[in-house]
């Protein structure tokens, strides 16, 4: 007898238990809801009192193309000026979407003409029937191909290489 006693307050406590979870459970399940849209409510932001000019010089940030400059004509119409003589140069500029890139020389043992700056990323590489240009920041390369008016009519390019050949 005990023991259908102790059966029975233990199921009546259970289900008074369950109940009052579930009570509970839509309470607060009610109100965070109310909560969470006070905290994604927008505030107004305060308004300026002095409003800043527009500086296109800021803005634009588009570097000229050097005086000078060569044009490179690439594949899928794309194209850069280099400045610089690759024969002779150590640093050579190259304007590339509407910026300009200071690109060092760098020692190469395949006989191409490699100029390329950690900096920013660049890197030209210039062989005698085409130049490339890289990217490292997102490892792709940006121009393909690319040739001056003159490579497009049959010379090679004007690279440190093919200047010695022709002095030998």
């Amino acid at each position: 007898m005990k023991k259908l006693m102790i059966a029975a307050v233990i199921g009546a406590l259970s289900t008074t238990m369950l109940s009052v979870a579930t009570d509970a459970a839509a309470q607060t399940a009610t109100t965070t809801k109310p909560a969470a849209k006070k905290a994604t409510a927008k505030r107004p932001q305060p308004k300026r009192l002095i409003k800043r000019k527009a500086n296109p010089a800021k803005e634009a940030k588009v570097d000229p193309v050097p005086e000078g400059a060569e044009k490179w004509s690439c594949n899928e119409g794309l194209a850069f000026e280099l400045k610089g003589d690759m024969k002779r140069n150590q640093i050579v500029t190259v304007h590339w979407a509407n910026k300009n890139y200071n690109l060092p020389r760098e020692a190469t043992t395949t006989g191409a003409d490699r100029f390329h700056d950690a900096a920013s990323g660049m890197d030209l590489v210039v062989i005698p029937t085409k130049a490339m240009l890289f990217s490292d920041k997102d490892s792709s390369r940006l121009a393909d191909e690319c040739k001056t008016a003159a490579m497009v009519q049959g010379a090679p390019a004007p690279t440190q290489s093919n200047a010695i050949n022709k002095t030998n």
